[in-house]
């Protein structure tokens, strides 16, 4: 949806190096590099962050509620995938 503003894009905000990238909010901006200086301006003023993506909100895809049971079945017939039945060994403290 075209604002009078601009496009809305979505921010996501890597906190600090090696850390992943979080949303942060929406703006509106009339193309990429505004997009850019804008969520600077508004998500980063405290130095909060180390990289920022922008994304336009009508690139995004999201999954369906309703689809829910489908989409996250856990998939109990994998049982490798829950390591319920190993048995510990003696002494071991980190695994």
């Amino acid at each position: 949806m075209e604002h009078t503003q601009g496009k809305l894009w979505e921010v996501f905000i890597q906190s600090k190096n090696n850390l992943p990238y979080k949303h942060a909010g929406s703006i509106h901006a009339t193309d990429k590099e505004m997009a850019i200086q804008n969520a600077r301006d508004l998500y980063t003023r405290r130095g909060e962050g180390r990289g920022i993506w922008v994304v336009p909100s009508d690139c995004i895809v999201a999954s369906n509620p309703e689809d829910e049971e489908s989409l996250f079945d856990p998939g109990v017939d994998k049982i490798y995938r829950h390591p319920t039945f190993y048995h510990m060994p003696d002494g071991a403290e980190n695994i």
